[in-house]
């Protein structure tokens, strides 16, 4: 496959002078937690989302959490959720008491299947948690009907989604909450954090107690919470990156639209009708995925595999007692290839030479 080049990794965080900037203009300011710049980024993330509240705390998994018990969702509870996903997934699930119920996803969107959740649905049910994995969206207009029709809560699962949308509607606007994460990795970030939105403003007032020891006011705590509050070092290096995530996606659709036109030798990421793919992770299925990996590293190419084991087949969820054949499948078969908006074009083409190499692998 050539000689050995500089690698090109599979995801480059941004950090530069404006964010540092604005995390020392904060520092000297003196109000570093749960201030006037996190009040900023809560009304302007309003604009991604498209929903009338956010509420900012300090990861995407306590924005899970925060919303399950926001919703009064705990002990004897059920939540649908998919299995091909992150851990944090289904730890917001048993951190409040309830209890996972593991669906399978559609083979395309690597999302949750609304006919396997339909068959799942008990009298425990409580909520859904769809995740908009890679970037895009879940079948929305199928699982919300669904969950209306059962008294379903809906929690989405948009730590990976920022500003996607199916049919021109955001993620995060679809449920009664919305969960974004601010990792590193992520389209953009804080450091790190997390963001709930919600249409519901009493919804938002409970969320901003949970997240607060309970309290509006100091010492007048109203019910039990906890310290997640986001810092305001980490609410002024979002808005930052926030002000740049529009040219940002657009630039990762751009290298994923390249990608999708010299790509012959793996399936590429297919998008759903009417969905808006924001390309967290460019996720191609090889057949001969491990063996490929270490291919492509050979040839400078940084990759990626989320999720090489799906979370009912981890050590806490092993009893699950889950059937997911298409979770199994691309649990194997995915490889998610460099995506994001520092790439070249040269890099990508080099990419996409790489990946096209793999068939002529002995």
């Amino acid at each position: 496959m050539g000689e050995q080049r500089e690698l090109i990794p599979p995801a480059k965080p941004h950090i530069g002078e404006a964010e540092i900037e604005a995390a020392v203009r904060v520092l000297r300011g003196g109000r570093v937690v749960q201030g006037p710049e996190v009040a900023a980024f809560e009304d302007e993330f309003c604009k991604v989302s498209r929903t009338a509240n956010c509420v900012a705390v300090n990861s995407g998994t306590s924005a899970l959490q925060l919303a399950l018990l926001a919703l009064g969702i705990g002990p004897g509870d059920e939540v649908i959720l998919p299995s091909f996903s992150f851990a944090a997934s289904a730890n917001a699930v048993r951190l409040v008491g309830a209890e996972p119920v593991f669906a399978d996803i559609e083979h395309g969107s690597f999302c949750l299947d609304p006919d396997a959740v339909a068959a799942l649905v008990g009298p425990r049910t409580a909520a859904v948690m769809p995740v908009h994995l890679y970037g895009h969206p879940a079948d929305m207009h199928r699982l919300a009907p669904l969950a209306e029709r059962h008294s379903l809560a809906i929690v989405e699962d948009a730590c990976q989604a920022h500003g996607a949308e199916l049919d021109g509607r955001r993620v995060g606007s679809f449920g009664a909450v919305g969960a974004f994460s601010f990792y590193p990795t992520k389209n953009m970030h804080s450091l790190e954090g997390g963001m709930i939105s919600t249409d519901d403003a009493q919804l938002a007032r409970t969320l901003r107690l949970l997240r607060n020891q309970g309290m509006e006011q100091r010492y007048a705590n109203e019910i039990v919470g906890a310290n997640m509050r986001m810092t305001d070092v980490a609410a002024a290096i979002g808005r930052v990156q926030l002000a740049r995530l529009g040219e940002w996606t657009e630039q990762r659709r751009a290298n994923a639209a390249r990608l999708d036109k010299a790509i012959t030798a793996a399936a590429t990421p297919p998008v759903a009708p009417g969905a808006h793919h924001v390309y967290h992770q460019y996720t191609v299925r090889l057949p001969d995925r491990d063996r490929a990996q270490e291919r492509l590293r050979a040839a400078g190419i940084g990759t990626a595999v989320y999720y090489p084991t799906p979370i009912h087949r981890l050590a806490p969820y092993a009893g699950s007692g889950a059937d997911l054949p298409e979770t199994d499948r691309a649990a194997s078969e995915v490889l998610s290839l460099p995506v994001h908006p520092s790439l070249t074009a040269d890099e990508i083409d080099r990419v996409a030479d790489a990946v096209n190499s793999l068939e002529q692998m002995p």
